[in-house]
């Protein structure tokens, strides 16, 4: 990357460049400019003119808040052309100006120093909160304004979302701490605006049905990321008859689905994927219209945050407990509502477990009797047994054997539990979905084998799902629960795979 002596450089030459293009029209430089380029030399040509304007934001800025100016610190027209210029660039050159950014038009410290400074003299002196407004200002980042300009153009709020999506790339790269504490910041601030203009308030539920639009159909099929769309009559499924998808939109990009939420309705709480994906053309004509009578319970299988730069923001909660309402007044007699969720990231633990124990860790996976029946199954030796056991889980082909499938169910079932149940980040559940559910006020409620064996399923959880059910009269305090005092409320189902002398027991649910 770029050392900020050289952006400076970069702007002064663009700036002669600049003036010499527009005062000497048959320079040579003006040549130069008008001179087909090639895409690097158009990215870099890009990449001075935004080096350009943000200087220019950068002086105009620091002078005006000198004076105590309120005036925009760079023009509309220059706004709309940092804007095109930008979404030209390419993923080098938006770092570039991404790290300018960050480092030269973020809070000037010293001004912030010498306001707080002012501020703790002031002690009972009347015009306190003038200084307290002026610390607060000088605290400000100078491209928080910037933003503020930019969400007032058109499609100015779509640039920002996915201009933070380029933040949270170059963040994922090696940077030096000089340049990954700036754009940090920049991250934050423009996480706190986009948190603030993608308030609930602001959103809009929109139902998606066969005669949406074909353009917001295909972007929600596209953006399906759980349980991904095969083809148009299978999302034609997902969209029809005791099915219910519903997506938020942004009155600053309508055409655009936020959040969707795709929703099954049916008699009771399903355990696997595959009976609500699966409905195929021809098939029972009973699916084609929906009877009231047979609508009990409302199952959230898939909750797909559509727009990178929005993470972070919890937006996914709230179309849940929109969708929830909306239903209870749509069906009155409805008073069932859960998830059926993946469990991404459980087969990745196991292994890791697997390996640990190969080192040498001492702790027991599975119980004696339960190895005594898989070394059985495998033949293979005690001593062999992890190895034997890590490839097996490693190949799925476990699922292609039914006594192996059968001996696997208890064990796999009983640590997904623990995965799911104890194991931890910082007090919360390590696994994101759970902590999502978790946090909603969500109860941890059912643990199903085989609740997708599809690939997918099979290489990130073993196949297994997970309900987590919503208890309308529960949720604000489990929330609260498990925000406050890192508590996960579970079913006695899930507690008593967690306690293997408990197995023979039947659950009430």
């Amino acid at each position: 990357m770029m050392a900020a002596s050289v952006f400076r450089r970069c702007i002064i030459r663009n700036c002669l460049v600049v003036k010499s293009c527009k005062h000497h029209p048959s320079s040579s430089s003006s040549k130069i400019c008008h001179k087909k380029m090639s895409s690097s030399q158009y990215d870099t040509h890009n990449t001075k003119s935004l080096f350009s304007i943000l200087g220019e934001f950068e002086v105009n800025s620091s002078s005006k808040r000198s004076v105590g100016s309120q005036q925009p610190w760079v023009s509309e027209e220059q706004v709309g052309n940092f804007c095109q210029r930008y979404q030209k660039l390419g993923v080098k050159e938006k770092a570039e100006v991404l790290l300018f950014l960050s480092e030269r038009c973020g809070v000037n410290h010293s001004d912030a120093m010498s306001a707080a400074s002012v501020l703790a003299a002031a002690k009972d002196d009347p015009s306190i909160f003038t200084y307290e407004h002026r610390l607060q200002e000088s605290l400000s980042p100078k491209y928080s304004h910037l933003f503020t300009m930019i969400s007032r153009t058109p499609n100015g709020v779509k640039f920002l979302v996915d201009m933070r999506s380029n933040i949270l790339d170059l963040l994922s790269t090696t940077l030096s701490q000089n340049e990954a504490e700036p754009l940090k910041h920049l991250n934050i601030s423009l996480r706190g605006l986009l948190a603030h203009w993608f308030s609930t308030g602001l959103l809009n539920l929109q139902r998606i049905t066969w005669q949406t639009s074909c353009d917001m159909l295909q972007k929600v099929s596209e953006y399906e990321a759980v349980h991904p769309v095969q083809n148009w009559l299978d999302l034609k499924n997902r969209v029809g008859a005791y099915r219910r998808c519903f997506v938020f939109t942004h009155n600053s990009m309508p055409t655009e689905p936020v959040v969707v939420l795709h929703t099954a309705l049916t008699s009771d709480i399903c355990s696997n994927i595959q009976s609500i994906v699966e409905r195929t053309e021809g098939g029972d004509t009973s699916l084609d219209r929906e009877n009231v009578n047979n609508i009990n319970a409302a199952i959230f299988y898939s909750v797909t945050s559509t727009q990178r730069g929005l993470q972070g923001i919890d937006l996914g909660n709230y179309l849940i407990k929109t969708v929830v309402q909306k239903l209870r007044a749509e069906f009155p007699n409805m008073n069932v509502f859960s998830s059926l969720s993946p469990i991404p990231g459980f087969r990745d633990w196991l292994l890791q477990e697997l390996n640990n124990t190969i080192r040498g860790s001492t702790e027991e996976l599975f119980l004696k009797e339960e190895q005594n029946t898989l070394q059985s199954l495998l033949n293979c030796k005690s001593a062999d047994f992890t190895v034997e056991m890590k490839q097996v889980i490693q190949s799925n082909t476990w699922n292609k054997s039914e006594t192996l499938n059968a001996a696997l169910k208890l064990p796999l079932t009983r640590l997904c539990a623990r995965y799911l149940y104890q194991e931890k980040r910082r007090g919360y559940a390590v696994n994101p979905v759970a902590n999502f559910h978790l946090r909603n006020g969500a109860t941890m409620w059912r643990i199903n084998w085989l609740g997708d064996v599809s690939n997918r399923g099979l290489t990130a959880s073993c196949g297994l799902m997970v309900n987590y059910r919503y208890f309308l009269d529960r949720t604000t305090n489990n929330s609260q629960m498990y925000v406050e005092q890192k508590h996960i409320d579970a079913s006695s189902h899930v507690l008593n795979l967690l306690q293997p002398s408990h197995y023979n027991k039947t659950s009430k649910l």
